[in-house]
Formats: C-alpha cells, structure tokens, sequence
C-alpha cells in the first residue's frame, strides 16, 4: 500500500485513516488484503506507532477492516467498491481540484454541499458538467 503522505493540516492519525480509508472504498484494496503493519507504516511515515494504530483503530471501528492478533491487519470482507464510474469520476474531480489548487476539505465541503442540494436524489444538478452543456473549467 503505497501513495500515504502527511500534509502539515489535521492530526495525523486521521490524515492517514482518511488515506487508507480513501485506499480500501476505492478498491485499491481487496477483501482479506492485508494492510502494513502499525509499526511499519510508523517507520514509512515517520509518525509514533500509537498514531498508527488510533487510524487502524478507526478503520476498524467503521468496519472497514479487522484486526486479529498474530494476524495483522485486513480489509473487511464487509466493505464493497463504489462502481467503477462513481470511481473514475472521483479520480476526475480530484484532478481538477487539485490543478485548480482546490484543497482536500474544500473538495469534499463542495461535494457534500452539491450532495445535499439534490445531487444525490437524482435532481439535474446529478447529471455530469458534460451533459448538460456546462464545462468543468
């Protein structure tokens, strides 16, 4: 499991469970995956084991993964992947927020507020920029 980083914002036991979260929903990760170790991630990220273990800790309070003794740490068989279109078109809104300079909170505020205006209850804001004539730009 690659592509963790650490930014200066946020506590980084949540950085790094909004990461790994963000790894397994997509389906970067498979069912009975196993994750890195608490203390290997520590070491890869340069972070207090204990940070690491409050994110799996997180995770597996969500149910998106188990962890068992001796065994480490694995993704739930109870997690399922979005479909891979509502993926692809994550994988486009973050490009374009990212070359627009648009943060991660800040995304995630206009995607949660497109949500709650009618995006997610089939309303035409749910129609793509495309179909409806308007550009992304």
């Amino acid at each position: 499991m690659s592509g963790i980083t650490l930014g200066s914002l946020g506590l980084p036991s949540e950085q790094i469970y909004h990461q790994v979260r963000a790894i397994i929903i997509s389906g970067s990760l498979g069912t009975g995956e196993k994750l890195p170790s608490v203390r290997q991630l520590a070491r890869d990220l340069h972070v207090a084991a204990g940070t690491v273990a409050k994110a799996y800790k997180l995770l597996e309070q969500e149910g998106l993964v188990i962890t068992r003794a001796g065994g480490g740490t694995r993704v739930s068989s109870a997690v399922s992947a979005p479909p891979t279109v509502v993926v692809q078109a994550a994988r486009a809104l973050a490009a374009l927020a990212s070359a627009h300079g648009v943060s991660l909170d800040e995304t995630l505020s206009a995607l949660q507020a497109s949500w709650i205006d009618g995006g997610a209850n089939g309303s035409p804001r749910a129609a793509p920029p495309e179909a409806d004539g308007v550009s992304a730009e």
